[in-house]
């Protein structure tokens, strides 16, 4: 409908929902599931390490997932099935429950994929039971998507499950901004950035804001720019989305040079 595209994050990004989401909900959900209550301090303590505060912010869950048994299998506990999860993770085009759930039913009883899916079913339930109130978008977001509209269309591009991200957007009064919500179940965030291309969006003139590594891979591999949001800084940088870079993108001024300058500070605030 319009020239330019921004595709927002939503989980740490647009949606103050990231830290509570792993510490209340992934985190003791693996724990519970897989049994691992003897390690239970220090796989929390690591699968909040691997989710918030390293370079792998933002990661997929299901990839997560393998990140933090991989580890427990070579440090505390063998885990049965880790291979044929493993594989189904390299190898699937969307990491979401629907596709787990044909990887389950081809595998016939491998009870490490049953268990996976059992874990985000429950992490997706523990989520919906965080109070509404706790559940919020970070300040600044609304004043930026108000500015946005008025020269730019509007694209949630998430990892999440849909049905919990569409309920806080909706929720916090944000669906109206947004023309289109893509999550999971479309496929990896770099996939549905060229479904948009494929609308007919010029490459040049797309722009994904995201607060994890993630998000710029998925940019630089379908070939648009990217802003960071900087993880403990988010009200600041949606301020200076506002008042400054929003302005550079539509005026040609958001350079290579410029998105440099902007990703080197966010490269330095996560540590691995």
């Amino acid at each position: 409908m319009k020239e330019y595209l921004i595709c927002v994050d939503s989980d740490g990004c647009a949606m103050d929902t990231m830290t509570m989401k792993h510490v209340r909900c992934f985190g003791p959900e693996l724990v519970r599931v897989f049994g691992l209550e003897k390690w239970e301090t220090a796989i929390l303590k690591r699968w909040n390490e691997i989710n918030l505060y390293t370079k792998k912010r933002g990661i997929n869950r299901f990839q997560g997932l393998l990140l933090i048994l991989s580890e427990v299998d070579a440090q505390y506990v063998k885990i049965d099935g880790l291979k044929k999860y493993a594989d189904w993770v390299n190898h699937t085009t969307a990491y979401s429950e629907a596709s787990l759930q044909a990887a389950v039913w081809e595998a016939k009883g491998c009870a490490l994929l049953e268990k996976a899916l059992i874990w985000s079913q429950k992490v997706n339930a523990a989520i919906q039971a965080i109070p509404a109130s706790d559940k919020r978008e970070f300040r600044g977001v609304r004043e930026a998507f108000e500015k946005m509209k008025a020269v730019a269309d509007l694209a949630i591009v998430s990892s999440a499950n849909r049905e919990a991200m569409e309920e806080e957007w909706e929720r916090c009064g944000l669906m109206p901004y947004v023309d289109y919500a893509m999550a999971q179940d479309v496929g990896t965030k770099a996939v549905c950035i060229k479904k948009m291309i494929e609308k007919g969006y010029e490459t040049s003139k797309i722009v994904m804001i995201g607060d994890a590594m993630g998000d710029f891979k998925a940019a630089s591999e379908a070939g648009v720019s990217f802003y960071p949001i900087l993880a403990g800084k988010e009200e600041a940088s949606w301020e200076h989305f506002s008042k400054q870079v929003l302005d550079e993108i539509v005026n040609g001024r958001y350079t290579a040079e410029r998105q440099k300058e902007e990703f080197e500070e966010f490269e330095r605030g996560l540590e691995g």
